[in-house]
């Protein structure tokens, strides 16, 4: 393997521009494993790595991309072996460590889940970080009470996107019957539905932060955005009931009280991805492959590697619905 392509992000004159280029072996990161990259997806993370000042990658150059999955061509690592599958996500893949929008990466043995079964490369990153990120919010609301016994009112923020609209699939392949989606526009409606959402909440109709406490509408709130729609919405999530948060899309900052959680009993429930403990990983995945995997009815674009900017304006600009995997 003398030279393979990767996109690198680079700083040039206080500006921050990206493209493909040829790379080699010695310009990635170090690692036990090296991979053959089959593909990665493009998450929210990756369209800011591309942006100035956003934090997410510090030094330049770097490749980007937050997840990968792919086969392994050499490990100094007895867990791996060469031809074995694998998936990468989070840790400091596509920031600090060059990343999964290349056809090759490196990494530490210990950022590596082995593919489960019933699961496929390109399967594994229709989930990719959005996924997983879903998937780690539904069990954690369920870890909470979220029971399909007691058929609650569940409401998804973001739910076009990429982390919103695998938690439609997941949670109404699991029978809820009472899954509320929020969108802003109405050709997003239609979509929703078809996502497995019963019932669309329009932005503009979940009134203003006015009371510390107001009129209970959900029990559980899986939101993807923070800002003012998880303000909006804490005051309103019932008696004992749960508001997962994994992004801030709509803001950093919330407004409330103690109010809805010390008179409602209200639980806020931190979504990281990022450093999620290796051996937490393996089971999440196994839900993933089988009982929640909605990968065959996911709403889902394949691009190649020199078709990533089209993608990252879309996401910066509002306009992507659903997954974009990059097939290396």
């Amino acid at each position: 393997m003398n030279s393979f392509n990767a996109v690198r992000v680079k700083e040039q004159e206080d500006q921050i521009i990206y493209g493909v280029e040829e790379v080699n072996v010695d310009q990635l990161s170090e690692g036990d494993v090296l991979i053959k990259v089959a593909y990665s997806s493009i998450n929210y993370k990756d369209m800011l790595a591309v942006q100035k000042n956003t934090g997410v990658i510090r030094d330049y150059p770097m490749t980007p991309g937050i997840d990968l999955s792919g086969t392994v061509v050499s490990s100094s690592d007895a867990r791996f072996n060469e031809g074995q599958e694998v998936i990468v996500t989070g840790f400091a893949l596509g920031m600090s460590h060059t990343g999964g929008f290349s056809e090759y990466a490196r990494v530490p043995a210990e950022w590596i889940v082995p593919l489960p079964k019933n699961l496929s490369l390109k399967d594994a990153m229709v989930f990719g970080t959005a996924g997983f990120t879903a998937a780690l919010s539904i069990h954690a609301l369920q870890q909470n009470g979220m029971d399909l016994a007691k058929d609650p009112e569940i409401l998804v923020t973001g739910s076009t996107g990429g982390v919103g609209s695998i938690a439609l699939q997941i949670l109404s392949k699991m029978g809820f019957q009472n899954i509320s989606a929020l969108v802003r526009k109405e050709h997003q409606e239609e979509v929703a539905k078809s996502l497995g959402a019963t019932n669309v909440v329009f932005a503009d109709d979940l009134g203003e932060l006015k009371k510390p406490l107001n009129k209970t509408r959900f029990d559980y709130v899986l939101d993807t955005v923070g800002g003012d729609v998880a303000s909006v919405l804490i005051p309103q999530i019932s008696y004992g009931g749960s508001m997962s948060m994994c992004g801030n899309a709509g803001g950093l900052q919330i407004t409330t009280t103690v109010l809805p959680f010390i008179l409602r009993g209200v639980n806020l429930l931190g979504i990281d991805s990022v450093n999620v403990p290796i051996e937490n990983r393996g089971p999440i995945w196994d839900k993933m492959a089988n009982d929640w995997n909605i990968t065959q009815t996911t709403l889902v674009n394949e691009i190649a590697l020199s078709e990533l900017a089209e993608t990252i304006d879309a996401i910066k600009n509002g306009q992507h619905l659903g997954r974009t995997i990059v097939k290396l």
